[in-house]
């Protein structure tokens, strides 16, 4: 499996470092299958932090052992059960298991305000859920463990052709 991450810096080995903020499965570091999706998060990163460059770091993920091996939790859509998930991490009060891998759909900015009127009570699960049916969700697996990242192998950076 190829995956890439989206940085201000080219990140050739990948650490768990401390998060300031609440993000969808929790703290770990975030990958995607989607290339665009990557260099969008690489420009937001360099927008905020003011420094650097936007940079798409490439890697190929070992997914049929690293599946098998660590701990894996995986939300093949945006049900339910993915929207108690992410709400509860984005709140900052999941306290579940604390699995090394997470693999499923993003809640980006695209469905960003869906996603707050949810969080505000203002739109069921139901209505939440029917609403990002109709959203082009991308993926992201996080890895949330060394042992995770230790899949992980750094092949190289997206060239600025291919950022375009």
């Amino acid at each position: 499996m190829i995956l890439y991450q989206g940085s201000n810096r080219v990140v050739e080995q990948p650490k768990l470092i401390p998060q300031n903020r609440f993000l969808d499965f929790g703290k770990g570091f975030y990958t995607t299958e989607n290339k665009s999706q990557a260099i969008s998060f690489a420009d937001k990163v360099y927008r905020r932090r003011k420094i650097g460059i936007p940079t798409v770091s490439i890697y190929e993920f070992d997914e049929q052992v690293a599946f098998t091996v660590c701990s894996l939790l995986r939300f093949d859509s945006s049900n339910e059960d993915w929207l108690d998930f992410v709400s509860a991490n984005r709140n900052g009060t999941y306290h579940g298991t604390n699995y090394e891998l997470i693999y499923g759909a993003v809640a980006n900015d695209d469905i960003f305000a869906t996603f707050m009127l949810y969080a505000g009570g203002e739109l069921s699960k139901e209505e939440t859920i029917n609403r990002l049916k109709v959203k082009n969700l991308y993926n992201q697996l996080v890895l949330r463990s060394e042992r995770a990242i230790s899949y992980l192998k750094f092949v190289g950076v997206l060239n600025e052709k291919e950022q375009l």
